[in-house]
């Protein structure tokens, strides 16, 4: 959502417009911009696409140019979109954080190059992908990140420090850094992390994320760091706002002073042209290639590389004249809604999912989408046989954009009040836009947590894949998770999908899963919002399963990585009946309810405690957490008077300037290798 450079052709039909009506479209207009700025910036919930946008945005400008008499200083024209949130501390930037001005075509690219070229001796052009994600400042005071802060509406944004030392990417100290840096990023969601969260939020009931822009951005703004710290968000560093004491001259240059210094930035992508063909070409490449990023982009940035040239050519109140970005048209395809199929996810949520006739997006046929909710459906009146828009967010994820047209005998779909599949009536809770079967005995349910339950990271159970587990269903073998357990030989031999050797082999490995550690069994029971490491933390706090059902909301809270959601998910999903049905019938059936933790070989770390900060070159955190806890230590994840140690690798933050303030100890990885290897030596001699 950027301003947008215009071509002459769009004000032809605007000469003729009387001024009354100029006037009413243009605060028509500005209302509707206003409105969707704030979906898009502040609320993280765009309801209009970016084309649709920027061609709103586009008709606009045209107007207050051929009205300047109803040219207002407040206009969505003349700021940037966002307003920081009472919800974080306001920062003003020295430096402004300007938008940049759009183009969609080549013509209209080739009309900033030469403009460019008429105003500056023989310019370079830097061309780099333009990553969809949330712009930040960075702020290093002699090396050390002391603040991070959004665009806002790139004079005022808001301070998320703390969210942003959750970002793994992001340096907490630099490299012969000088005594002050101000860069700017783009904090952006994997596509990977970004179908991974809304596959999570389709099970949990929850609106998904759009897109991964708006995954981002809501991570970022998340009230609690913990998680933000789970969205796996990243970022490319892509400016230098301010520097102390060194001299860039260009672009490219500052893009390798960075990477230098510490940073992840575009410059692996970044390729300089010195004429429009080549700009051009170096746009084509990019479009082809981006399918395959990581991460998602929206277009190409196109800079003037020489900063002296850049200071020559200014800038505009709201973007500079040096730079343009180039925006993919939006891949759409229309196509026919055939059928709307439901289904029930193992926490008992009802998903409508629209069947079309198969399209090409982004180099693969696509022919079912998600349809989330009826809200969702309502919203967009979608009927069965109608003509509808589909397209890919992120790259990834089919969705169904609006209705194009509605077929001859359209009538609006309406979810069933039943579950489609056990028939039991289905419950909407007031405050969730999900439809839940609340039958815990739903066959369908009973498939997804029984997939769940003997997956890798859960039971690790070989040998039970979907199709035996459906065979094993339908032959009324299990109807919990707990049924798994009562399985004899004799049963598998009647199915057609075992023989002896696989019968003997799956019979093995449900015995061998009872032996698995406790974490492994909190995260097989499938708790909304319980991952394996949260799993793993909430056993290292409460080591038994008497322990963690006796603890409280707030008791739960306390470890380092939780929040009041997830506490309360765990303390709710305890007063199930069907949950504490089925823990009985795993205990009763040998399921180990003690968590195992890491076996202790000696004590030469008893009754020490250490924390781990910064990045470790020659092992990773959890193989140093692994060695402490080996050795009879403890691992805590915040720095207090109690602390022993702390081990600080690499790009350390905050941790270690409280170790430091607190006069703790402080160990480096070589340190830390070589108190291990004394105790060696002393146990040899």
């Amino acid at each position: 959502m950027k301003a947008v450079m215009l071509s002459a052709q769009h004000n032809e039909e605007y000469q003729t417009m009387d001024e009354m009506t100029a006037q009413q479209r243009i605060d028509a207009l500005r209302k509707s911009l206003e409105l969707y700025n704030q979906q898009y910036y502040d609320q993280d919930n765009p309801t209009i696409s970016d084309y649709d946008y920027d061609r709103l945005m586009r008709e606009l400008e045209t107007l207050e140019r051929e009205f300047p008499q109803f040219q207002r200083t407040d206009s969505p024209t003349q700021h940037v979109g966002g307003t920081a949130s009472r919800t974080f501390q306001k920062v003003s930037h020295d430096v402004q954080m300007m938008s940049l001005q759009d183009v969609f075509s080549d013509d209209e690219m080739r009309a900033f190059i030469e403009r460019c070229q008429e105003e500056l001796e023989h310019p370079a052009f830097i061309v780099e992908p333009k990553i969809d994600g949330l712009s930040v400042s960075l702020e290093y005071t002699n090396g050390v990140f002391t603040r991070g802060s959004t665009r806002g509406d790139g004079f005022v944004g808001e301070d998320v420090t703390e969210n942003l030392r959750t970002i793994a990417n992001i340096p907490k100290t630099l490299h012969h850094a000088p005594a002050y840096l101000e860069v700017r990023g783009e904090v952006y969601m994997p596509r990977k992390s970004f179908a991974a969260l809304v596959e999570q939020q389709e099970q949990d009931g929850e609106i998904p994320a759009k897109n991964p822009r708006n995954a981002a951005a809501g991570s970022l703004r998340q009230k609690d760091a913990a998680v933000t710290a789970s969205r796996n968000l990243d970022i490319w560093i892509f400016n230098v706002q301010q520097i102390a004491g060194v001299t860039l001259a260009s672009h490219l240059e500052s893009l390798e002073y960075l990477s230098s210094v510490g940073f992840p930035t575009v410059i692996p992508h970044s390729a300089k042209q010195i004429d429009a063909d080549a700009v051009l070409q170096q746009i084509a490449a990019i479009g082809e290639a981006r399918v395959g990023y990581a991460y998602d982009t929206d277009g190409v940035v196109v800079k003037v590389d020489d900063f002296a040239q850049r200071e020559e050519m200014g800038a505009t109140s709201k973007f500079p004249k040096w730079a343009a970005a180039f925006k993919f048209p939006p891949e759409e395809k229309e196509t026919v809604l055939r059928e709307i199929v439901l289904s029930v996810g193992r926490t008992g949520v009802i998903t409508p999912v629209a069947v079309f006739d198969p399209v090409q997006l982004a180099g693969t046929e696509v022919s079912r989408a998600t349809l989330h909710n009826q809200d969702f459906i309502t919203e967009r009146e979608i009927c069965i046989g109608d003509t509808i828009s589909v397209r890919k967010a992120g790259e990834i994820i089919p969705e169904v954009l609006r209705v194009t047209k509605h077929s001859t005998d359209a009538s609006p779909y309406q979810l069933p009040d039943c579950c489609p599949v056990c028939h039991t009536p289905a419950v909407r809770d007031p405050e969730e836009a999900a439809l839940r079967c609340p039958n815990p005995d739903c066959p369908a349910q009973l498939m997804k947590r029984m997939i769940h339950f003997v997956s890798k990271d859960a039971m690790n159970i070989d040998g039970l894949g979907p199709q035996n587990l459906a065979a094993l269903q339908e032959n009324g073998l299990v109807a919990s998770v707990a049924d798994l357990y009562t399985l004899q030989k004799e049963d598998l031999m009647e199915l057609d999908r075992f023989a002896e050797k696989s019968a003997d082999n799956l019979i093995r490995s449900i015995a061998a899963s009872k032996g698995n550690s406790l974490d492994r069994l909190i995260f097989a029971l499938g708790i909304r919002g319980i991952g394996s490491r949260a799993a793993k933390l909430l056993c290292e706090r409460f080591p038994t399963m008497e322990a963690i059902l006796r603890a409280d909301v707030s008791e739960i809270q306390q470890i380092d990585g939780f929040g009041e959601t997830m506490a309360e998910s765990i303390v709710r999903a305890w007063k199930e009946p069907h949950m504490q049905q089925l823990i009985a019938r795993l205990q009763e059936y040998g399921c180990n309810m003690t968590y195992h933790g890491t076996a202790v070989e000696d004590d030469r770390f008893a009754n020490q405690t250490f924390v781990l900060t910064g990045t470790l070159s020659t092992m990773k955190r959890s193989e140093a957490k692994d060695l402490i806890l080996r050795y009879g230590g403890k691992v805590s994840g915040s720095v207090s008077k109690k602390t022993t140690y702390v081990v600080a690798g690499e790009s350390a933050g905050s941790k270690l300037d409280k170790a430091n303030a607190l006069g703790i100890p402080v160990l480096s990885e070589d340190e830390f290798r070589q108190k291990i290897q004394e105790r060696i030596e002393k146990d040899e001699n």
